[in-house]
């Protein structure tokens, strides 16, 4: 059996007009009835533990609705700390966005060190919309950024626009332009699209419609 770690967000604010942040709940849901469905076991971590906050809930959303009305849900909402996880346990690890991360992912040095050990052991590390904002400065045990001469994807500019997410007000910067200057290959397609890229043992996914896609290609690499 095959097991994935997701680390999600405990920022439930973002920018400078507070607005509601979290996990967007689509790109935790669609991912673990993925991964579960192909009889993976899914453990969720965030960086306060407890229960992390969630936008975008659509009972419409088929995944969504099974997903928040079973186990996988009560169990998200009793996360656990990151620093009382033990990685090693973990096949990969899962990085689901929303604006929460843009906040809280960005620099923290334990998620730092989580992904840098799992990358070097050749694990694997999924990311999805928001979610990459985690791969950011990310220093190697040979000293480079882990972007480095990566492919990577994420939510875009035009996304953002679409979204009215203003700079500031509601995002603190803009995460393709960031990873680009961390010297990732970035590579997008029409906005929320499906768009997902692998680079040896990262997947990155653009947008919410990218989520399943992002869990699908994690797992041809576990295999």
């Amino acid at each position: 059996m095959k097991h994935i770690l997701f680390i999600v967000t405990s920022t439930n604010v973002t920018g400078t007009g507070k607005h509601a942040a979290g996990y967007e709940f689509s790109e935790v849901a669609d991912p673990y009835m993925e991964f579960t469905s192909k009889g993976y076991t899914v453990d969720f971590a965030s960086i306060l533990g407890g229960t992390p906050p969630f936008v975008g809930y659509d009972e419409t959303q088929e995944f969504s609705k099974t997903f928040k009305e079973g186990n996988g849900f009560k169990r998200l909402n009793f996360s656990h700390k990151l620093i009382d996880v033990d990685i090693n346990a973990y096949d990969a690890i899962f990085f689901p966005g929303g604006l929460g991360p843009m906040t809280d992912m960005v620099s923290n040095p334990l998620v730092k060190e989580t992904i840098k050990k799992v990358y070097e052991s050749g694990r694997v590390i999924g990311a999805v919309c928001h979610g990459p904002v985690a791969l950011l400065n990310v220093t190697l045990s040979n000293g480079k950024n882990l972007l480095e001469g990566k492919h990577i994807n994420s939510f875009t500019k035009a996304e953002e626009d679409i979204d009215k997410h203003t700079l500031e007000d509601v995002i603190p910067f803009m995460l393709d332009a960031e990873l680009t200057k961390q010297g990732a290959l970035f590579s997008n397609t029409t906005p929320f699209d499906s768009y997902v890229i692998t680079d040896g043992n990262i997947v990155t996914g653009q947008n919410p419609a990218s989520a399943s896609g992002v869990a699908n290609a994690m797992m041809d690499i576990i295999k």
